[in-house]
């Protein structure tokens, strides 16, 4: 699909245009859906009064033929009451007629939902916004299937109002999470460490401001990775460590992500039920945030340095697989008793947050689908956040509520600490039952001190549960937010 600006009034834009896109208030008519209406001799104005469209948010009417419109058909989308419209509904409106227009016909589509005021977001930031909902409404998974599902019909999307700027941050935000969705979709025969390693080396021949580097395992053990390297060691796919570097911002400490990238998790020894362990292959959904992100950042061309981190493992039960009650060495030299061997994000994540160190970074965020417990507390909607530093938790809620990919903060005091006390290790991988989430970021806290560090947990958010489930990109926007406002850009 292409993405264009129109300048043309609703009401005298071309023939070539299949359908016109607008929103209605139960209020007032908006500026586009007033000129359909003069357009057309009142009629938009009867089919509102009649019942036969419908101002209600989220409801949608097809018009065919409209007279004085020279477009098709056009395509009204509800908005309900304009005082109660926020971001959240404008994404949505978005989507739903996208899904609408995607399995019907027409080619070219004309979009005047960018009229729309929205209560604390600028223009610019709704222009973007219907970039990425349009990109990811149209994305259908169908890399493994043989029988293609119906292509999407729209090949252009143009947007009244619009500036090339704004065109482009969000087209580069929205293929940034569609990178995120597609590898978290993957199967785990195709989506292995090896696999994230090419796909990274893709990358940096993609874009000239990336550059990667992929340790194995025989550099890893020689720097003294033993805890990354346990979580690996049962598994026939052998682990790596990819780093990928954004250079965009001179000799200006970097701004750090570390992902989770367990493409399958077993649980090793201590084995999930088999129920929904399918679900498992989305266990690197942080590190496709990180593949996501960094695609966003490069697009944008960001003023700033970035890395992200990758530590890419597969966590599977055979006769050489780590067990509980080992004892692990991890990079920093803490050794870490193993309570549970499905408690192993925090084992690969604290090497890579280790390895992070030697970058001097201003701030560090690891993203990780960690713990079910995060799940339990919060649900499907917010990301987990934790950190120590007040300041760096505001900035990364303030940038979620901002794109409406909102995280909610947990404690992580000192207090819970002692859960992870051990009497065979400086510390143990899992502190009981109770706090599980929050015991899982005191765990990374212990390998963060003195680093201005945030953890993501995105088990509840990164995908949609089911058989028919998908990846939702999530943190992409997030992240991406947060990094264009530590650039300066608007």
């Amino acid at each position: 699909m292409s993405l264009a600006i129109t300048t043309t009034d609703v009401a005298a834009i071309h023939a070539e245009v299949d359908t016109l896109v607008i929103g209605l208030f139960e209020q007032n008519l908006s500026g586009s859906a007033q000129a359909i209406d003069q357009a057309s001799g009142g009629l938009l104005s009867a089919l509102i009064a009649s019942g036969d469209v419908s101002c209600k948010s989220a409801a949608l009417g097809r018009l065919f033929q409209v007279p004085g419109i020279r477009a098709k058909r056009v395509l009204t989308v509800g908005l309900g009451e304009a005082d109660k419209l926020d971001l959240a509904r404008f994404q949505r409106a978005i989507a739903d007629a996208t899904r609408a227009l995607r399995s019907g016909p027409g080619n070219v589509v004309a979009s005047y939902l960018g009229e729309i005021q929205v209560p604390g977001c600028e223009p610019g930031m709704l222009v973007r916004q219907q970039v990425v909902q349009v990109l990811q409404a149209s994305y259908r998974y169908d890399t493994t299937i043989k029988r293609k599902p119906s292509a999407t019909v729209i090949h252009e999307w143009r947007i009244a109002g619009a500036v090339e700027a704004d065109l482009a941050i969000g087209r580069a935000l929205g293929l940034g999470q569609l990178r995120a969705r597609e590898l978290g979709n993957l199967p785990p025969n195709i989506c292995t460490p090896a696999f994230l390693a090419k796909t990274a080396k893709e990358l940096e021949q993609q874009f000239d401001s990336l550059a990667v580097e992929v340790l194995d395992q025989d550099q890893m053990r020689a720097m003294g990775m033993g805890s990354l390297l346990g979580v690996a060691q049962g598994s026939a796919n052998p682990p790596y460590l990819i780093v990928i570097r954004h250079q965009g911002g001179g000799a200006s400490k970097p701004l750090v992500l570390v992902g989770k990238g367990i493409t399958f998790d077993t649980g090793g020894i201590s084995i999930k039920p088999g129920a929904g362990m399918d679900e498992m292959k989305y266990d690197m959904c942080g590190a496709a945030a990180v593949f996501g992100t960094l695609e966003a950042v490069a697009r944008m061309q960001l003023p700033l340095n970035v890395i992200g981190i990758v530590p890419a493992v597969e966590n599977m039960p055979d006769g050489n697989s780590y067990r509980p009650g080992d004892v692990l060495t991890s990079m920093s030299g803490m050794t870490i008793e193993v309570l549970n061997t499905d408690a192993e994000g925090r084992l690969i994540l604290c090497d890579a947050l280790t390895y992070a160190r030697r970058f001097e970074p201003r701030a560090i965020v690891d993203i990780a689908t960690l713990t079910g417990a995060c799940v339990v507390a919060l649900g499907k909607f917010p990301h987990g956040l934790m950190s120590k530093h007040d300041d760096f938790a505001e900035e990364l809620l303030a940038a979620g509520k901002r794109v409406h990919d909102r995280a909610w903060r947990l404690p992580l005091w000192d207090d819970y600490q002692s859960q992870l006390d051990s009497g065979f290790a400086d510390v143990a991988n899992i502190g009981g039952k109770s706090a599980g989430a929050i015991t899982a970021g005191c765990f990374l806290a212990r390998f963060t001190d003195g680093l201005r560090w945030a953890h993501l947990d995105i088990a509840g958010t990164a995908w949609d549960e089911g058989r028919k489930g998908s990846a939702t990109g999530r943190p992409v926007p997030l992240l991406a937010e947060w990094l264009i406002s530590a650039s300066g850009q608007v």
